[in-house]
């Protein structure tokens, strides 16, 4: 145990982790070709730049002497996926914690040190990009004021020219420390992540705290208190299958069964007559902060999407999912997510790896409502809003936002978080030219382009983080769609009723673009408590039947034009309005 080190990449989005992890292992020799995104396996994570999910490697290195088996864990740096990374911190004894010399210290670098220090981790500093030449001193100062360090304990590396490589190797075996777990404890291990395979059943990943987990084990999952027995297991790079996993090290076990439920990501396991040890972590701590409904495009495709999300939720326990109905759409899905970047990784993965097209709803967030006999309701979905004469007052999720950037930025910066209802609480002056702000913003205002649109403003210079903070009380309305008086409870949203009527407005010109006409007028209607707040019209194909008439008595033309208006009365009345499919997407960023 002691030649075992277990640590992972922790870094904001975009400073090079997966390049570095590839570095880590090329040096090794732990891979021999060069595909630099060998880690960022996924065709997702290739084509945006960015990881997803995060990749368990395990490198062997001999040094002085000693032969180390290090297992890395190359993390996400997207603010959407921070699930992933806290439960790499709480799987390994150290982080290298990699900054970007072109960027300095950014936001999520912040939340991550210190969630890594708060569950006492050891931390390895690593500027990136040196190669770049430029001037780094006020990086290296910042760095020294973060971690209250020294420079010597700083390491100066290229990820992409392979420079200081070797001497970032020697430093994560003299300073990470060894695993201190004891194989003669009762058995406690921590479930990193999952798989489905179509042969095997589900492969688990763990960490093995205490104790040993052997060949058919009987084990038990704190979180649903499912007891399984284990079929296979084996350590990372091992092709071949052990019987024996002990602790400190990082693993796998196959768990033949139909039911994915059972897996929980984040999830504890300890032996089957276990009633005393606790869980590592509260899996249920990171919750989804955004629902929106996923209906099939076609029925007979709903049992496949049902399997498809099961097995997306098995490496994804921040993805939550319940099965839904809608007059409009049919059987489907109420799903959570925690930002829009997750939602469209999950939309592209059915599409891509499972081959179901899908309609999607509005996004939403979670809403409390207080009724008037004092109970509460926490909703997320328009479907479950109760009646207006129930309801005593409504509140809406908060949180608090940190923003990194230039302070020529600052008035910019001010006046469009102001605009979404945001309440600045304090600035921090970092440096002559670098500053902090925080402000308390509703949810709800920044789960669509909030982050593409501050990095507009700031032409790149900024960065964020942020955390839930809880509700408070505030005048949310609904907001029903109806098109040709049929309302489509897919349309229906919450907002603000400062903000409701633009919404709307903008919903219905964007509907009337995309519904196609029909020789009958199509009314688009959005209402609040059943009053119109706005309409547009869709005007018919209208055929001219009076071009047969050469002169004569006008008499006969207002004849023929009346009886053309019964005829379009009586086809709007029983005539059908065809949504197209890609009318959803086009919907999910108006705001």
């Amino acid at each position: 145990m002691k030649n075992i080190r277990n640590f992972c990449i922790i870094a904001h989005i975009d400073h090079g982790k997966s390049t570095l992890a590839y570095r880590l292992l090329k040096f090794t020799k732990t891979i021999k070709n060069d595909k630099k995104k060998l880690l960022d396996n996924m065709e997702l994570e290739i084509e945006k730049g960015i990881t997803i999910k995060n990749h368990i490697v395990q490198i062997k290195y001999k040094y002085k002497n000693n032969k180390y088996i290090l297992n890395l864990i190359d993390t996400p740096g997207h603010v959407d996926f921070s699930y992933e990374v806290y439960k790499s911190i709480l799987a390994c004894e150290g982080a290298l914690l990699l900054i970007d010399i072109s960027k300095n210290i950014q936001a999520q670098t912040i939340s991550n040190f210190n969630f890594a220090i708060k569950n006492k981790k050891c931390i390895i500093p690593v500027l990136n990009k040196i190669d770049l030449n430029i001037n780094y001193d006020n990086v290296i100062k910042d760095v020294k004021k973060l971690l209250k360090c020294s420079e010597k304990d700083i390491v100066h590396i290229s990820a992409k020219k392979g420079i200081g490589i070797e001497k970032l190797i020697k430093l994560i075996i003299e300073k990470i420390p060894s695993p201190n777990g004891n194989i003669k404890l009762p058995l406690k291990a921590f479930i990193i992540d999952s798989y489905y395979d179509n042969y095997k059943g589900i492969k688990v990943y763990i960490r093995i705290f205490n104790g040993i987990l052997k060949k058919n084990d009987e084990i038990k999952l704190l979180y649903n208190k499912k007891i399984i027995k284990i079929d296979n297991l084996g350590l990372l790079q091992n092709k071949k299958n052990n019987n024996k996993i002990y602790a400190g090290n990082v693993g796998y076990f196959i768990y033949k069964t139909k039911n994915l439920e059972d897996i929980n990501i984040g999830d504890t396991i300890v032996s089957s007559h276990d009633i005393k040890t606790k869980s590592i972590i509260k899996i249920n701590n990171f919750k989804p902060m955004v629902f929106l409904s996923v209906f099939p495009i076609e029925n007979k495709d709903y049992n496949n999407l049902e399997n498809a999300i099961k097995k997306l939720k098995l490496n994804d326990y921040s993805f939550s999912y319940s099965k839904e109905f809608s007059n409009s759409f049919g059987f489907g899905f109420r799903c959570g997510f925690l930002g829009i970047l997750h939602f469209e990784i999950i939309k592209e993965r059915i599409l891509r790896e499972y081959n179901i097209k899908i309609i999607t709803t509005i996004p939403n967030v979670k809403y409390k409502i207080i009724l008037k006999n004092k109970k509460k309701k926490i909703i997320n979905n328009p479907l479950d809003y109760p009646n207006k004469n129930d309801i005593n007052y409504i509140e809406e999720p908060y949180i608090k936002i940190t923003i990194l950037t230039y302070t020529k930025y600052i008035g910019d910066i001010l006046s469009y978080c102001i605009n979404k209802r945001g309440i600045l609480i304090n600035q921090i002056y970092k440096s002559f030219k670098r500053i902090k702000l925080k402000f308390y913003i509703p949810y709800s205002e920044i789960i669509y382009d909030f982050y593409n649109k501050l990095k507009s403003i700031t032409k790149g210079f900024s960065s964020i983080n942020y955390k839930f903070i809880g509700y408070k009380k505030s005048n949310i309305v609904k907001v029903d769609i109806y098109i040709n008086n049929i309302i489509i409870d897919g349309f229906s949203f919450f907002d603000h009723i400062d903000k409701a009527f633009i919404k709307a407005k903008k919903l219905c010109k964007k509907l009337k673009e995309l519904i196609p006409k029909k020789q009958f007028k199509i009314p688009i209607q959005a209402y609040i408590y059943n009053k119109i707040i706005v309409r547009e019209d869709i005007s018919p194909f209208r055929k001219d039947v009076t071009s047969k008439c050469y002169g004569g008595d006008i008499s006969r033309k207002i004849k023929l034009l009346n009886k053309q208006k019964i005829g379009k009365q009586k086809m709007r009345k029983i005539g059908k309005i065809d949504l197209p499919q890609n009318i959803f997407f086009s919907l999910i960023n108006i705001k």
